[in-house]
């Protein structure tokens, strides 16, 4: 308590509270100050607790927890901790690659070090690039699953890195081959995580939770490194040692990395995501919530399904998006024909099945609403295909019977509807119907 007198001190008695916090819904009392019968100021809190809300300013976002998602803490903390082993693991790996590129040894030269060096490098930058042109569209979609490959390409080039002592006469192949493997990793991380800070942004505050997450991996890597360099040491001259610790915190560091995505309840919507809320709600009527969802949707690659689950529940994958006109053959053709004339004058796509496979045609002024609008549409097309033998006339009235009503229900179950986060759609089309003149907009 702490007690100041005044010489004049109003008849009416005041109290004035100080709250410290940068948001509005995430305050704290700090102090009181009264004025009857003399002037006082009432301190809430200690000078520690005081110091301690600073030092957590510095690693968490302004706000929080409430201006960030409820996945957040839980996908920071596994995320941490997969980072921790890297680091870990990036310490014995160097070790190992300066041994073969001959640190300490006196018949190596400084200018063969070098270009060993560079071709590493060199090879990591090329191939970062070629990666970025084949995926650089698709990574947007399938964050989850393209972390997690991010992370085990990263695991390969240390691998890479570790037995490059062992092939001396390959051993310029073995570290570009670990170069190229992280250079997906550098391409695909960085992608997938502005993915996810968008995510976890309920306030606008990106960039807010994107510097704070680089202060949480600057502690990490401080205490990845010196976690590390205890560990090299300790296992110098021992190659079984260095092996069972590598592998160790390899097989930690992609637990920690299914974890950590498994947690994230992402609520844009992707083909997967998509196929899993529109079959559910076919069903029953009802649309499952982003949390739900996560839960059971695939985050491994494809071709880590067995053959019955990807011939059996995997619908959205025998929907191809953006066809090109020109590939289809004379009966589709005709078919194609047939459907702009009659079932899809004012749409702005087309569909036409062929073998089990519905392709979407996308107008050429179509907009990200009519791209959704045409994924769902191929979906219910799709999931009819083994029940009804009239899938245009069928599919086209489960739309206009049921799409509204579903796009509400997604709205409300907290899914954002404006875009389908798909792979970039590079092939359009336009078509004419009865006059010459007369364009279907």
């Amino acid at each position: 308590m702490e007690d100041v007198s005044s010489s004049s001190l109003s008849s009416s008695s005041i109290i004035v509270e100080e709250w410290n916090g940068s948001s509005s819904i995430k305050l704290s009392k700090t102090a009181t100050v009264t004025a009857s019968p003399s002037l006082s100021i009432l301190r809430s809190s200690s000078r520690f607790q005081h110091i301690w809300r600073r030092i957590l300013e510095a690693f968490v976002p302004e706000g929080f927890p409430t201006s960030v998602t409820p996945d957040y803490v839980r996908f920071q903390v596994w995320d941490l901790l997969q980072g921790l082993s890297t680091y870990i693991r990036t310490m014995l790996s160097t070790q190992a690659l300066l041994s073969a590129i001959g640190v300490g040894e006196k018949s190596a030269t400084v200018i063969g070090a070098t270009f060993q060096w560079f071709l590493r490098d060199l090879t990591g930058m090329v191939g970062g690039i070629l990666f970025t042109f084949y995926q650089g569209s698709n990574l947007d979609s399938n964050a989850k699953m393209w972390r997690l490959v991010a992370d085990l390409m990263n695991d390969l080039g240390m691998l890479m890195d570790l037995i490059s002592p062992l092939y001396p006469s390959a051993f310029v192949y073995v570290v570009c081959l670990g170069s190229l493997s992280r250079s997906f990793t550098g391409v695909a991380s960085g992608a997938t995580r502005a993915a996810l800070t968008q995510h976890f942004a309920l306030q606008n505050n990106a960039a807010d939770i994107s510097a704070k997450e680089g202060s949480q991996e600057t502690v990490a890597t401080m205490i990845g490194m010196a976690l590390g360099m205890l560990f090299a040491r300790a296992t110098t001259g021992h190659p079984l040692a260095i092996w069972f610790c590598f592998l160790s915190l390899t097989f930690f560091h992609m637990y920690a990395n299914y974890k950590a995505v498994q947690c994230l309840a992402l609520t844009s919507l992707n083909p997967q995501r998509s196929s899993i809320v529109l079959q559910h709600f076919m069903e029953t009527g009802q649309v499952l919530t982003p949390k739900q969802v996560s839960r059971m949707e695939h985050i491994l690659p494809v071709w880590a399904f067995s053959p019955s689950l990807k011939n059996s529940k995997l619908i959205y994958k025998r929907i191809r998006l953006g066809v090109r006109v020109s590939s289809l053959n004379h009966l589709e053709l005709t078919d194609l024909l047939h459907n702009a004339g009659s079932h899809y004058r004012k749409a702005k796509y087309l569909l036409v099945e062929t073998k089990g496979t519905i392709k979407v045609i996308v107008h050429k002024n179509s907009i990200a609403a009519d791209v959704l609008q045409s994924f769902v549409h191929a979906h219910v097309m799709a999931s009819l295909m083994d029940k009804s033998r009239s899938l245009q006339t069928e599919s086209q009235s489960w739309m206009d019977r049921q799409y509204e009503t579903f796009l509400q229900k997604l709205k409300s179950s907290g899914w954002k509807t404006e875009r389908l986060l798909s792979p970039s759609i590079m092939w359009k089309a336009n078509w004419i119907s009865g006059p010459m003149d007369e364009k279907i907009d």
